[in-house]
């Protein structure tokens, strides 16, 4: 599990504590690599020779990043590491009438793994040098500080995505393979990666690292910015090019080629990493002011077959693994669906305001599963639900794999018309305590009309008396049934509503396990 999620909720410079900066600043200095930016020599650039790069070092073996932190910035707190900012006059294209600035980060804290960043203009490429100066010193840490060149530990990207007159930050990477966006009127939330390898396996997860990155210039009229990354870890190597267009859901195409070092039998493509508490599901085990907590509520999948399901995820007692099994998949992502403050009660956290993620593959991915992980968790600090596709094909040693993608970060997908879904999921005792009592709200499924169908059942144990019943709050059907899990410990529910023997809602599924 990671903590590293609250960094960005708590950040002085988060999406919504809104920067406004001024016109101050030497354009010209900074475009020579003057003031308080200092480049390296200019170098060829392009992604065939990234690709190549990639492909060679996968041939000679791993080598480790030294942290090379100075001894000054070793051993930081959270306290002492927010206290440590990019200084405004040193960002990125700040005058330079562009559409996007970019922010370099510092090292430090749980981010010790430096990176280089690089400047593309046109097939030329320089490197930022850290410098002393580049970032502005807060009082906790000690005087010398502020005279030591601090390397990085990734960027953020800004833009006017909310106000004309604002640049919010939009964009993240930092920390191994991490990245992450929000769309308009957005807060941080959950979070994807390049890969994932060995996740919940027994020999233990590798962490690949972003090593370098090289983000591409943009003409004043642009509305996609270019970033590069060389992607380097024991097992593999790889090349990125993720493309970012900003907006009501911020987009991110994201085009990979991985070369294998060792074979690569638990590849996870497209991960993602979120973070759920409670929610009505669960309440009982939490002493908390607030109705519900987390990033997302369930994992939405559109399978090859064209079907839709929703499966909302949950805190288990004990490590849970499950895999959906499919073909070319149309698409899979883990989702906020409930979006009032009222659902949440939380003034600072704001979890109505966290974006959906939705992958969206471009080409065939052929046979494999989407497989959600869900690890118990005591704290909202710890992100503990990862969702991947995981071929079933492995990649080779010495062998590569090419493939893309396409992220939204904002409120997608949207189910097709006449479609309902489902909003929440309740879980209690059955009036005598014998049975557990599901309760499941809907969007979008009038009770009004031909009879609705309840197509239900169970992998263990026995599902009876499933009833119908209009929602006057939503205007829409209400379904509930009992469960008895007749001495099982473990068991796969499915429901699915019908008229007339056509679908008119999306496959609500669920794994129930025992209360701890």
């Amino acid at each position: 599990m990671l903590s590293r999620r609250r960094l960005v909720i708590d950040a002085p410079l988060g999406i919504l504590a809104s920067y406004i900066y001024g016109a101050l600043g030497g354009a010209a200095a900074l475009a020579a690599g003057e003031g308080p930016l200092h480049f390296g020599p200019p170098t060829r650039f392009d992604y065939a020779w990234l690709v190549d790069e990639a492909r060679r070092r996968s041939t000679v073996p791993y080598e480790a990043p030294s942290p090379a932190l100075p001894a000054v910035f070793k051993d930081l707190t959270y306290d002492e590491y927010r206290d440590i900012q990019f200084r405004d006059g040193a960002q990125i294209w700040r005058d330079a009438n562009l559409p996007f600035r970019l922010d370099a980060m510092p090292a430090g804290f749980y981010f010790t793994d430096p990176v280089s960043l690089n400047i593309v203009d046109g097939d030329t490429s320089r490197e930022i040098k850290p410098t002393a100066g580049l970032f502005e010193i807060g009082a906790k840490l000690p005087p010398e500080a502020k005279e030591t060149a601090l390397p990085f530990s990734g960027f953020r990207v800004r833009t006017q995505i909310n106000a004309p007159d604002v640049w919010d930050e939009f964009l993240v990477f930092q920390g191994a393979s991490y990245f992450r966006a929000v769309g308009k009127g957005q807060l941080y939330g959950l979070s994807a990666r390049g890969i994932s390898i060995n996740t919940a396996e027994p020999q233990g997860e590798e962490f690949p690292l972003f090593r370098s990155f090289w983000i591409a210039k943009p003409a004043a009229e642009d509305r996609v910015l270019n970033i590069y990354a060389l992607l380097d870890g024991p097992s593999l190597t790889g090349a990125y090019r993720f493309s970012a267009r900003p907006g009501t859901d911020t987009i991110v195409d994201v085009e990979m080629s991985i070369f294998a070092r060792q074979e690569l039998t638990y590849l996870g493509l497209a991960p993602l990493t979120s973070m759920f508490l409670f929610n009505s599901t669960n309440r009982y085990e939490f002493d908390d002011y607030r109705n519900a907590v987390h990033d997302s509520s369930g994992l939405q999948m559109m399978t090859g077959a064209a079907e839709w399901l929703w499966r909302p995820v949950t805190n288990p007692a004990t490590l849970q693994i499950s895999a959906f099994v499919d073909k070319s998949p149309r698409g899979f992502g883990l989702i906020q669906r409930p979006r009032r403050a009222a659902d949440y009660q939380d003034l600072e956290a704001h979890y109505e305001l966290r974006p959906n993620l939705w992958v969206e593959p471009i080409g065939d991915w052929g046979q494999g599963v989407v497989e959600l992980i869900e690890v118990p968790s005591k704290r909202e600090t710890d992100d503990n639900i990862i969702v991947f596709w995981r071929p079933n094909v492995p990649v080779p040693k010495g062998g590569s794999l090419t493939t893309s993608y396409r992220l939204y970060w904002g409120t997608k997908p949207q189910l097709p018309e006449g479609m309902g879904s489902f909003t929440a999921t309740r879980i209690g005792r059955s009036l005598d305590g014998e049975r557990v009592l599901f309760v499941l709200d809907t969007a979008g499924v009038p009770v009004d009309g031909p009879p609705l169908d309840v197509g239900l059942s169970t992998s263990a144990g026995k599902v009876s008396d499933a009833t119908i019943e209009p929602n006057p709050d939503t205007n829409s059907a209400r379904v509930s049934f009992e469960f008895d899990p007749k001495g099982e410990t473990l068991a796969e529910l499915r429901l699915l509503l019908s008229r007339e023997g056509q679908p008119v809602s999306e496959t609500w599924l669920y794994r129930w396990t025992p209360r701890p």
